[in-house]
């Protein structure tokens, strides 16, 4: 496995943002461009070399991204940041391939920040990139509603289920990027978290998404990202790098992520 962390991808006011990236030694079939959870007020891009490895190992690499946090950030600065990270990576995988197969996904907080990046199309297009460059999308326990925190920020209660133009469920339209994508929660997640994700699959399926795409795994048994370091459970579901039609595989991945709730 190959190692470079502290990669500088953008520069933000006074502060430069950092993304750690693993890479396979031999052939790269895909990357997975990571957003850490924590709330969107903690979490760290360090602490991934474990899954890293493990997907190394079958050619898949890993691109771990650090982004601005409340309080020092405000909506949308992060979202910003994630979006310069996925078009930074794009870029150079397309220096070494013709047509790159780039993931973005995240948990928690993190999935929140991709399932935007996903649907609400000017932060990627802004990037110079679009969301119908990557090649699929990964959800774990992610809000598809506005974040609980940018409502906090916000001086509003964080308690309530709200849609609007910071929430995932207000961009998803006829234009979603016709991906595949993966949404991953627990049946014992945070209060309201599975119904979310719920009426996320049927906004999808309203917009007339072609739901083959979609597949959405209840972690049962378990609490909000309660399933890390599980190998029963352990088997990390991620987006096929070698099927041409997006079909989605299990591999066996005993997840060493760790997931702070957001």
């Amino acid at each position: 496995m190959l190692i470079h962390k502290d990669l500088p991808y953008s520069e933000q006011k006074t502060d430069v943002r950092l993304l750690d990236w693993f890479a396979p030694e031999g052939d790269c079939r895909a990357t997975m461009v990571w957003m850490h959870g924590g709330g969107i007020e903690g979490g760290d891009r360090r602490g991934f070399d474990g899954i890293a490895s493990q997907l190394c190992a079958v050619g898949i690499g890993f691109v771990s991204v650090e982004y601005s946090l409340f309080p020092q950030a405000r909506y949308p600065e992060f979202l910003l940041d994630c979006a310069a990270a996925a078009a930074f990576v794009h870029a150079e995988c397309a220096k070494r391939q013709e047509h790159p197969r780039v993931f973005l996904g995240g948990s928690s907080a993190g999935a929140y920040l991709a399932m935007m990046l996903c649907f609400a199309r000017p932060y990627l297009l802004n990037a110079g990139v679009s969301p119908e460059d990557f090649a699929g999308y990964f959800f774990d326990a992610g809000q598809p509603t506005t974040h609980f925190n940018v409502l906090k920020y916000r001086g509003e209660d964080s308690r309530r289920c709200v849609v609007d133009e910071a929430a995932p469920l207000y961009h998803i339209c006829d234009a979603s990027p016709g991906r595949p994508i993966q949404i991953l929660y627990a049946d014992d997640d945070m209060p309201a978290r599975p119904e979310q994700n719920e009426v996320l699959r049927a906004t999808l399926q309203h917009f007339g998404y072609d739901m083959s795409l979609v597949e959405v795994e209840v972690m049962r048994g378990y609490s909000h990202c309660g399933y890390d370091n599980e190998e029963a459970n352990g088997r990390w579901k991620i987006f096929s790098p070698f099927s041409g039609r997006g079909q989605i595989v299990t591999f066996p991945l005993i997840l060493s992520l760790r997931c702070t709730a957001g």
